[in-house]
């Protein structure tokens, strides 16, 4: 067949401009979103002022749905359907991050404003003995001292327990005890604090004790054991079987492999979790209110009387209802969230320290 044959037999293109790719080459600049973002603002800004309303949550409704109309109508334009469809369910990941980070960082910069116009070297150094909530005197050292005291007893008390009921459960548990442990755990996780404050209320009038800090202590122990024991729980599963197994090779006993290898592997992990978990249990109230009974004056023996901590210090300054209260409360909050913030940076410091170095 001749070449002028072949070039006939060739099949004519289509007239008119090319179909549009399915992975199209033009793309959104990369600062697109936030140019969305600023346009939905703007538009609803100006759609609530013309409606009248006045109400900050409706406007950041109103701009999270433009945001999410406009990102996909845009790229639908500019690039194609698919890609339009996958910024979309990226600008509604972003949209509910927002959603859930606002609130909070709303909380914690009104707790800061609040809680600075009564915090200094005064509040932290007195206590509220002999000051009437009126007055504007008044600090939260005794407070500050039943908090440090009741959570380190509880610490004290949980973190050897939850560190070997997490032990047997990975290293020796089978059958029907781990089992029943393991359920115990997760129904221990979901109790409510005012449940163990009952328990031990109950167990204070059998005995006939008195309040006391150690008696909310313990029940803030049952709070934080099942969180320790699981935290760990998770730890202690990531370490390697290859490390469990190549100290076995040597002859090591398996309580030996467990202390040597297998803790000190996961130590940065357990140590963050119970931070955490000492966070969790800072700010309960409910036991404390049943248990400790709350005290104005400075108790520094835990087994001996009523104490009060930072979560019943705040209860109590708000249902006063005077000014100065109000102002001690914010306070105090700031101290409770400054302690809890402590004990993370603290847990993420000694993972650092704590991880297995890496080499070549």
């Amino acid at each position: 067949m001749s070449n002028a044959t072949a070039v006939q037999d060739r099949p004519t293109p289509p007239s008119g401009p090319a179909p549009k790719s399915g992975l199209s080459s033009r793309s959104l600049p990369r600062l697109a979103p936030v140019g969305f973002a600023a346009v939905s603002v703007a538009l609803s800004v100006g759609i609530a002022t013309v409606a009248g309303w006045h109400s900050k949550v409706q406007w950041g409704i109103i701009a999270a749905l433009l945001f999410l109309a406009i990102s996909y109508a845009a790229t639908s334009v500019v690039e194609n359907k698919r890609q339009a469809k996958d910024r979309l369910a990226t600008s509604v990941v972003w949209v509910c991050f927002l959603l859930a980070v606002i609130p909070l960082a709303s909380l914690l910069w009104t707790t800061i404003v609040r809680g600075a116009e009564r915090l200094d070297g005064y509040f932290l150094t007195h206590s509220m003995a002999g000051v009437l909530g009126s007055e504007s005197s008044g600090g939260v050292y005794h407070a500050l001292i039943g908090t440090l005291e009741q959570v380190g007893i509880a610490t004290v008390i949980s973190a050897p327990l939850g560190l070997l009921t997490a032990v047997y459960l990975v290293e020796y548990g089978k059958g029907s005890l781990a089992r029943a442990v393991t359920f115990f755990v997760d129904v221990m996780t979901g109790i409510p604090s005012i449940v163990a404050g009952l328990f031990i209320l109950s167990i204070m009038l059998i005995a006939n004790l008195e309040p006391s800090g150690l008696m909310g202590a313990l029940a803030l122990t049952i709070l934080m054991i099942p969180v320790v024991v699981r935290s760990t729980e998770e730890m202690l599963k990531l370490v390697p079987n290859e490390l469990r197994e190549a100290s076995l090779a040597l002859g090591i006993p398996k309580w030996r492999t467990i202390l040597k290898v297998v803790l000190p592997t996961a130590i940065g992990g357990i140590t963050t979790g119970v931070m955490l978990a000492i966070a969790r249990i800072a700010g309960e109230t409910a036991p404390i209110i049943l248990l400790v009974f709350g005290s104005q004056l400075i108790n520094t023996n835990p087994f001996s009387g009523a104490q009060s901590s930072l979560p019943f210090y705040i209860y109590e300054q708000y249902k006063i209802g005077e000014a100065a209260s109000y102002d001690r409360a914010w306070a105090a909050a700031l101290v409770l969230i400054a302690f809890v913030m402590i004990l993370n940076l603290v847990a993420r410091g000694i993972a650092r320290w704590k991880a297995p170095k890496t080499g070549r």
